[in-house]
């Protein structure tokens, strides 16, 4: 029995065991919670941000850089007592936002890091490290500068992340930053870099003991990597001047490449404003501005072409042959069908190289319901849509993929959109306004633009795009070297060329005034009709009409005739561009175009 009971309890005692080793094997060996759980406890990560990839202008001109910036961040369990007033002078805040965010770490963790102050200057931390204040250190970041100071709308900013984006990206932590908007978000991930870690060890009460492993698992940040821009910087900068005080925009292409040699938006900010610690403050009051500051007109905005869309007509015409250079259409002051579109006064009749030099409306009205009424299409109706497809084919109502965020289509109407209208019940002349740019059309000032490249390259064009290298890359996106044939065939464009440079080149020509001797401009006014106040001023030109340099669209709100603002203005960038000066007959037009004053009261409403 006694021999029995020993057993017994041996048998208990070795269970026992068994157990307790069994269970520590599990927790040592099998779950790594506890292990992991450990580590935590152990290890401090420290975040090393990598610097922002830098941007070049398309002659090598810094147009956006990198610069030092410190957060200070505080572990509030290290903390001793401080002098908080002299602190916050020393690194240029209130003493009250100092102790705010100290007091705000506090309630988040104590023995965790916060940020408490973002964004030092290098002298603001050097000032601070004077201090050596126990429990406070600051860890390295960068912020954006812009050397130029122009370009804010095509640029864009960085700002901090919120919980959408972190949620939708594991990259992103609180507190990192992101481009927001135009080319910083358009190439993030080329711009942002990776980032790398320090691994420190620290003890129970968390403080530091030094690096873990002697950094064997540290890793370095890898800096963005930076990108050469097709903008000309200083073209930029002219035509920023040029357009003051105005709203609108002006956008210049590279015919033989689709690289965008300039984007202005007005009214436009200083990128820097949107940069630091009063970065809030000022986005609050560009955001309250009526005008728009902050909105990409060039690509954003959905405007009606007004007459230089009478080409896309003429084009259309010829390519289905209800058209030829030599057919004459009369004018008596207008078109006189129906409830009639109104003209200025010129000769009649007139063929298509008069029409697009004096801008006859009444001719591409006689066009336009050639094109649609076509019996071959058996409806007006088929005709429309017909014409719609060529339309599009010209990059109109169509997303252009270029390399922006946010670009718009505009819009094309199609017969499906007039049947809705009105129930079925309509002809050509419920949309004679089509043939001269109006109506329901809609279209962005870069469409325009392309336009402009489409016709200077007799039916083609390139996607519009503004990054022309990103440097660790041997190339950019196929997309951008591919060529995109309109319906239209080449042959049908050398008559619009020829009336477009007799515009500019003869009498009776509405753009006479984007005359520049020696440089063969060819261009086309427009005056859109605008329902909130006076008309806007409009004009496409492209330079020199054989073997085209540059292509232009300028587009002004309430800016009157396409020849009063606008077709000075592109003018103007033209010569610049090919010259790289302005002549000095030519320096008073300079200060025409600033001078004009433009009632927009209306906006400001």
């Amino acid at each position: 029995m006694k021999n029995f009971r020993i057993k017994v309890l041996q048998i208990f005692v070795v269970t026992v065991f068994v157990i307790i080793g069994a269970r520590l094997l599990y927790l040592q060996v099998i779950d790594s919670k506890y292990k992991e759980k450990s580590a935590n406890n152990v290890m401090r990560y420290e975040v090393k941000y990598p610097s922002r990839g830098e941007v070049f202008d398309r002659n090598g001109k810094y147009i956006v850089q990198s610069r030092e910036s410190y957060d200070l961040m505080a572990i509030p369990i290290d903390v001793e007592p401080f002098d908080t007033l002299r602190m916050a002078t020393l690194i240029g805040v209130p003493k009250e936002k100092l102790v705010k965010e100290f007091q705000k770490a506090v309630r988040y963790s104590r023995r965790r890091a916060s940020v408490i102050i973002k964004q030092l200057t290098k002298e603001e931390k050097l000032r601070f490290d004077e201090l050596n204040i126990k429990g406070f250190y600051t860890i390295n970041r960068t912020i954006r500068s812009y050397p130029q100071k122009i370009a804010g709308n095509l640029l864009g900013y960085v700002g901090e992340v919120n919980d959408r984006i972190i949620k939708q990206n594991n990259y992103y932590r609180s507190g990192d930053y992101i481009g927001m908007t135009g080319l910083e978000s358009a190439y993030e991930s080329v711009l942002r870099g990776t980032k790398g870690v320090k691994i420190n060890m620290v003890n129970v009460h968390g403080v530091s003991q030094g690096s873990y492993a002697e950094g064997a698992y540290d890793t370095l940040p890898v800096p963005g990597t930076s990108i050469t821009c097709s903008i000309d910087a200083e073209l930029q900068k002219f035509g920023e001047e040029l357009l003051e005080g105005k709203v609108g925009s002006i956008v210049a292409i590279e015919p033989s490449t689709g690289e965008i040699i300039m984007m202005v938006n007005t009214p436009t900010y200083d990128p820097d404003e949107l940069v630091g610690r009063q970065r809030g403050n000022n986005y609050m009051k560009l955001l309250n501005n009526k005008r728009r500051p902050l909105f990409n007109r060039a690509v954003m905005a959905n405007y009606p072409p007004g007459s230089i869309f009478k080409i896309v007509n003429g084009l259309i015409g010829l390519q289905e042959e209800v058209l030829t250079p030599n057919i004459k259409y009369p004018c008596a002051g207008g078109y006189t069908v129906g409830r009639g579109v109104k003209c200025h006064n010129h000769i009649s009749p007139v063929n298509l190289d008069y029409a697009v030099r004096a801008s006859c409306n009444a001719f591409f009205c006689y066009v336009m319901r050639d094109i649609i009424d076509n019996k071959k299409y058996g409806s007006v109706k088929k005709g429309l849509d017909v014409w719609s497809e060529y339309v599009k084919s010209f990059g109109f109502g169509v997303d252009l993929n270029t390399d922006f965020n946010g670009e718009l289509k505009g819009y094309v109407p199609t017969a499906d959109f007039y049947n809705k209208y009105y129930n079925s019940r309509w002809n050509s002349l419920t949309v004679i306004s089509l043939s001269i740019g109006q109506g329901e059309l809609g279209c962005t000032p870069l469409q325009m633009a392309n336009l402009a490249a489409i016709i200077s390259n007799r039916g083609h064009y390139y996607t519009p795009h503004v990054v022309s290298k990103i440097h660790n890359q041997d190339s950019i996106d196929s997309r951008f070297y591919e060529k995109h044939n309109t319906m239209v065939d080449a042959l049908h464009f050398n008559p619009v060329v020829e009336g477009m440079f007799d515009a500019v080149h003869k009498e009776q020509g509405t753009a006479r005034v984007a005359y520049i001797p020696g440089l063969d401009v060819c261009g086309k006014t427009g005056t859109a009709q605008n329902p909130r106040g006076e008309d806007h001023s409009t004009f496409m030109c492209f330079a020199p009409k054989n073997n085209p340099k540059i292509a232009v669209s300028v587009y002004v709100e309430n800016g009157g005739f396409g020849a009063r603002i606008a077709a000075p203005v592109a003018s103007l960038i033209v010569e610049k561009y090919l010259t790289d000066t302005i002549s000095s007959s030519r320096l008073p037009l300079i200060n025409y175009v600033k001078e004009q004053k433009i009632d927009y009261s209306v906006y400001d409403k």
